[in-house]
């Protein structure tokens, strides 16, 4: 007779601890994991749920950190690494919640181990009472996000949600660091994918003789030095000086042809007449006006050379505005004129680079500003008292642009747009040329046909596209909202369609010029095209393991192309350095900040991730020669590390950008020259020397000529005329001058230098 089988247990431990064979506390991730820095901590069967006795956490109700969908997000508890939770989406409503708690406030380094490590952190718990389930919540029991830092001294998060079996597809990603918390659509999301190309390159800047890590500290000291000589003190009243007439003149055409012919905010004809008053010595002065002028003035200086010449005096004239804008009297600002400085500031604010990540909270305020005067209401239905057509319209006008930048702000942030839909009634812009409208009138003006291009149509395009665009802002970035592979596709669906019945129209569009300008449908490719990237970016990682996000990997690329190409119809790698950009959008797109900064950066993410799988796939099949990998992609990212250096030509201080699109180009080309592994590390230092040590020179150069002249003749510099630091031997670099203005992210606090400022650099 054989004995009775015993029935076997369900595991209840992590795979990894099993395999191990040691203890497992079942946290998610678990104390070992945490400890051995293991990237996912995967459990056969759902761990249980750990005893209240066990709790070492802080349990947080599912009412403290969400509230109804769309509704009182704004009181949401705070997010910090020391206590992030996180969930997956639910099947069933009336599961049971389960809330994991993570505690990473104290994460180990790479190189700590259980027997030599610090003080090792608490371990994570999970609870699911029923006592914590409210109508609301999506949560699941079987939910698990893991939370882990990045092994760059601790200060990245990566919060990623993880799919199991029985549930939809789902990727969800964002990034803490420091006291910010960037959403899935943020650009941080992607350049996770570089870190293993990355890590490559760590080995060779570790070695003691390399000059790499030494020129970028003085590079740093240097680019502090010279954006503190560019910000004016603050406060920064409004001042009277203006340039001289001719220069304001071609400034205000500058911005007319690009900004405002995007984003509508001026009437043209109001606005030239009192620009025209201004300068009448008979007249007095208006502040306001002089204020909004000025800004005016920055987002026409962004495309005024190549060099970006202006930009001390763009900066200036921002901070005047902010100075204005910032004065305890509210009434007087609850005015149109007062609403249209308040959005050129956003603009100036982020194309010239004066506090940009902070855009889309100022976007808010001014949302809700434009709500509390009524605009989110049509002027047809407000009030007794009828509105003149010219107001009318320009209400229309400012809050159509007010949505167009909450949206646009939103995903270059990661922040959720804050507005649905149904939160306005107030009809899109009529079809009208500015000279249709006129203070005196007030008879309403019969609006051209939609064939006819006007002044507004490119406003009224954006309108139109609003909806689609809204649910894929909402859809990657609300905490609500699950993401899933069929969602992603209808979406991508619907805005494809929209988008195709939209170009087709305005290239129908005529005008007596001739139709649209090609500055301003480059620009509306920039803007439309982004959400493809954004909305299918996060199955671009996943897309290189799993065949079914195939169609995200092709759209990725093919749209990363596309943006770049809008940008620069020339290669800038093909034409000589010293070339004149001569094109606006290309100016745009070198001299300011904002939008295409984060274009390039997910685009030139997305080129280099694709290389470096083509070459793996070439070079295992040993078909990898000259002309094999793609030359599209090639020259895409040779044109990127082109375009990170006339960013630096144009005042660009960061010198870390063309230091990565160096070092991952020299990389590739590496591969392609078929080096072994010593001899690719060493092309690829050289290629990082280099970059920094040309960087180094230029930012020498701007320094000097920034310098005051009394600080030149109180302290002599010590280094002669002709001359430069890279003259100076490395070990007299590190005077007390320079220490205080070293970040602290270049030095290690373990002791051993990685790449952690190789990702802070974007950060600030």
């Amino acid at each position: 007779m054989e004995p009775a089988r015993r029935r076997r247990r369900p595991a209840v431990s992590c795979i990894l601890c099993r395999k191990r064979k040691i203890k497992c506390n079942r946290g998610t991730p678990c104390s070992n994991c945490m400890r051995s820095k293991n990237a996912t901590c995967i459990y056969t069967n759902a761990p249980p749920p750990v005893s209240e006795t066990r709790r070492q956490g802080t349990f947080v109700e599912p009412s403290q950190t969400r509230e109804r969908p769309g509704v009182g997000s704004e009181t949401a508890s705070p997010l910090t690494p020391s206590t992030l939770s996180t969930t997956a989406p639910t099947n069933t409503a009336a599961e049971t919640p389960c809330i994991t708690i993570v505690d990473t406030h104290s994460p180990l380094n790479s190189n700590d181990t259980p027997n030599n490590s610090r003080t090792a952190p608490e371990e994570p718990t999970s609870a699911c009472p029923a006592a914590a389930y409210t109508p609301f919540s999506t949560f699941t029991r079987n939910s698990r996000v893991e939370t882990r830092p990045l092994n760059v001294s601790g200060d990245f998060y990566f919060h990623c949600e993880h799919r199991l079996a029985s549930q939809p597809q789902a990727v969800k990603r964002s990034v803490t660091h420091k006291t910010r918390l960037f959403g899935p659509s943020h650009w941080a999301n992607s350049a996770i994918m570089l870190y293993d190309m990355l890590h490559v390159l760590e080995r060779s800047l570790r070695d003691e003789t390399s000059n790499v890590l030494r020129y970028e500290k003085r590079c740093k000291a240097l680019a502090r030095i010279i954006k503190a000589r560019r910000a004016p003190p603050w406060p920064c009243p409004p001042s009277p000086e203006l340039p001289a007439r001719a220069m304001c003149d071609a400034l205000i055409e500058r911005y007319l042809s690009t900004s405002e012919a995007v984003l509508r905010v001026l009437h043209i004809p109001s606005f030239r007449r009192d620009y025209e008053a201004l300068w009448d010595l008979s007249s007095t002065p208006d502040p306001a006006f002089r204020v909004q002028l000025k800004l005016v003035l920055a987002l026409g200086a962004v495309t005024y050379d190549s060099a970006f010449s202006l930009r001390p005096f763009a900066i200036r004239w921002i901070y005047e505005a902010q100075t204005w804008i910032s004065a305890p009297e509210f009434k007087h600002q609850l005015v149109l004129p007062s609403l249209q400085t308040g959005i050129l500031l956003h603009c100036a604010r982020e194309a010239v680079g004066v506090g940009e990540d902070m855009v889309w909270a100022g976007v808010g305020t001014t949302l809700r500003m434009a709500m509390y005067m009524g605009l989110h209401r049509d002027p047809s239905g407000l009030g007794p008292k009828k509105k003149s057509p010219l107001i009318a319209e320009m209400r229309r006008r400012l809050w159509n642009t007010i949505l167009e930048l909450a949206l646009q702000t939103s995903l270059t942030s990661g922040g959720p747009p804050l507005f649905n839909l149904d939160d306005f009634d107030t009809e899109p812009p009529g079809n009208f040329d500015d000279e249709q409208l006129s203070r005196e009138s007030q008879e309403a003006p019969v609006p051209k046909p939609q064939a006819e291009f006007t002044q507004t149509t490119i406003a009224i395009a954006l309108r139109k596209m609003l909806p689609q665009r809204l649910a894929i802002a909402k859809y990657i970035n609300d905490l609500s909202s699950r993401a899933s592979y069929a969602e992603t596709l209808r979406l991508d669906a619907e805005l494809r369609e929209a988008y195709k019945t939209l170009t087709r129209s305005l290239h129908t569009c005529k005008s007596p010029s001739g139709g649209p300008p090609d500055f301003v449908l480059r620009s509306l490719e920039m803007v439309l095209r982004r959400y493809f990237l954004a909305l299918h970016m996060p199955f671009f990682s996943p897309s290189f393991r799993e065949s079914e996000f195939a169609y995200s990997r092709r759209v990725v690329v093919d749209t990363a192309l596309r943006l770049w190409r809008a940008a620069f119809p020339v290669p800038l790698s093909l034409s000589p350095e010293s070339a004149e950009l001569d094109d606006p959008l290309a100016r745009i797109s070198t001299c300011g900040s904002g939008l295409f900064g984060t274009v390039a950066i997910q685009g030139f993410v997305a080129v280099a991730v694709e290389l470096k799988t083509l070459i793996r796939e070439e070079e295992s099949l040993g078909l990898l020669g000259p002309g094999e990998v793609r030359p599209d992609l090639l020259l895409a990212l040779q044109d990127f590390k082109a375009w990170s250096w006339k960013a630096m030509e144009a005042g660009e201080t960061n010198s870390k950008v063309h230091l990565v699109s160096s070092m991952i180009f020299a990389q590739v080309e590496a591969v392609r020259k078929g080096l072994d592994e010593t001899q690719a590390a060493e092309y690829i230092e050289k290629a990082a020397e280099e970059a920094e040590e040309r960087s180094l020179r230029l930012l020498e150069e701007v320094e000097a000529r920034t310098r005051p002249i009394q600080e030149v003749e109180a302290v002599g510099v010590g280094v002669e005329a002709g001359s430069s630091i890279l003259d100076t031997p490395p070990e007299a670099w590190g005077t007390e001058d320079w220490d205080y203005m070293v970040s602290d992210f270049l030095v290690d606090p373990t002791g051993t230098e990685n790449l952690s400022w190789v990702f802070q650099s974007a950060f600030g």
